[in-house]
């Protein structure tokens, strides 16, 4: 069976070659006599697999010792907890800004934590493009941050609405925090303007079943100790995320997608890529604007989740089935949206956004 070009929004396509790698390593690893899914956490093998991922996350954003990069479990969403548990004390406020959904979910997660606190920090809105549906990311003139934020939050791309930033927000000196799930590692950004950002590995890292967590080791000093062992950072950088039992072969698969970054010459030239790709999806969509209608405004694109519309809810079913027929799978858009969404992380190839921009000029000679 041919492999088909895989849109879906995450778990996403992987490089081939590192799939054919893991494919190849799965029943020994380096001469062990077993499998790394077998392997202690503890062993060697392992302990070298993990040390190296932290070590190509810190070269590839430019990062030094004042950084730790863990390895967690639980997705963004337990991020959502483990953020505020750590950095949102008593009395004090947390900035959010919200671009879409998964905002909302790590701002509302924030005012659950907070209710257990007294006195009990606010957790404050401080811009929001929900009344537009989220169609572009919130300007800066727009933003009403706090005088001494504990921390601002942000979600730098929105899967589900097709949007992203394109410029980080002045926050002045108060710690940024990120959501980074769908875009990390896309282009090249200022790492260290960031006290911690954080990534579900199933979009553009690898498989699911591991969270990174990147964060400032001065800010790590100022975190909670009260709080849950296991919920605290402090725990997993003094163990070196090996504190329990680590998704381990979900970090194995993480490394070698590293490596394959590296290999197509760093973020730079993996953001030039991720340029070309969107552009041709973007320019049909341009070239057709009666037919298909982008959710996300210009300024606001993203270069990850491409969202767009057509003129009734019959073509857009027929547009994924016929695409589907035609080798293109995981092209619905969210039920929020609606539509068609072409997630084109890394891993997916520019001749398969081709393949995309080539249908999509055909469909519309059919049936436009």
């Amino acid at each position: 069976m041919s492999r088909v070009y895989n849109f879906n929004p995450g778990p996403a396509t992987l490089p081939l070659p590192v799939l054919e790698r893991a494919q190849a390593e799965l029943l020994d690893y380096q001469d062990q006599g077993i499998s790394i899914i077998e392997a202690s956490h503890r062993s060697k093998p392992y302990e070298a697999i993990n040390s190296e991922a932290e070590a190509r996350i810190k070269r590839l954003l430019n990062l030094g010792d004042d950084y730790r990069v863990l390895f967690l479990q639980g997705g963004a969403s337990l991020q959502f907890a483990m953020l505020p548990l750590n950095f949102l004390p008593a009395g004090a406020v947390a900035d959010y800004i919200l671009s879409g959904s998964w905002s909302e979910k790590a701002q509302k997660e924030a005012e659950n934590v907070a209710s257990s606190l007294t006195p009990a920090p606010t957790v404050h809105v401080a811009g929001s493009t929900a009344a537009e549906n989220y169609c572009r990311i919130p300007g800066t003139n727009e933003l009403t941050l706090s005088d001494t934020p504990a921390y601002v939050h942000i979600t730098t791309n929105n899967t589900i609405y097709g949007t992203q930033w394109h410029t980080l927000p002045d926050v002045g000196t108060a710690p940024l925090v990120a959501d980074m799930s769908s875009d990390i590692m896309s282009r090249p950004f200022e790492a260290s303007r960031f006290a911690l950002f954080y990534a579900g590995a199933q979009k553009n890292l690898g498989p699911a079943g591991v969270t990174v967590v990147v964060l400032r080791t001065n800010w790590l000093e100022q975190a909670a100790q009260h709080i849950p062992v296991y919920l605290r950072y402090s725990t997993h950088a003094k163990n070196d995320s090996l504190y329990n039992t680590p998704p381990t072969f979900a970090v194995y698969m993480l490394n070698l997608v590293l490596g394959w970054i590296e290999e197509q010459g760093g973020l730079t030239a993996i953001a030039e890529r991720n340029q070309q790709k969107a552009a041709a999806i973007y320019a049909v969509i341009d070239q057709h604007t009666g037919f298909y209608r982008g959710h996300a405004t210009p300024d606001s694109r993203s270069l990850m989740n491409i969202t767009f519309r057509l003129p009734s809810t019959e073509l857009e079913q027929r547009f994924v089935s016929e695409a589907t027929a035609a080798g293109m799978v995981g092209l619905k858009g969210h039920r929020s949206v609606g539509g068609i969404r072409a997630s084109i992380y890394n891993a997916m190839s520019q001749e398969g956004c081709q393949a995309l921009a080539d249908f999509m000029t055909t469909f519309v000679q059919k049936h436009g």
